[in-house]
């Protein structure tokens, strides 16, 4: 996967359809943004980089997934589920 800051989201067909979107450049979204993007979440996994630009506009999340750099060659991976988010 790469990263869609330019293009706002990607849609990858596969056995499983996974859709990453970045909002990094939202201000907010609109009836008609939504529009646009509500499309990547049909019938798929996805993954949002920057939520909180959508405001209370996206679906509640299933699981929150986390990037950490131990050092320059690790990431740490951190799951929260239901129980974390509050869901």
């Amino acid at each position: 996967m790469t990263s869609p800051t330019y293009t706002i989201g990607h849609r990858y067909e596969g056995r499983v359809i996974v859709s990453h979107l970045d909002l990094y450049r939202l201000g907010g979204l609109s009836e008609a943004d939504w529009g646009a993007l509500e499309p990547y979440f049909e019938d798929a996994i996805v993954f949002v980089e920057w939520p909180e630009a959508a405001g209370a506009s996206l679906p509640a999340p299933r699981l929150r997934v986390r990037l950490r750099h131990v050092d320059e060659r690790r990431r740490l991976i951190v799951l929260e589920g239901d129980a974390d988010l509050g869901v």
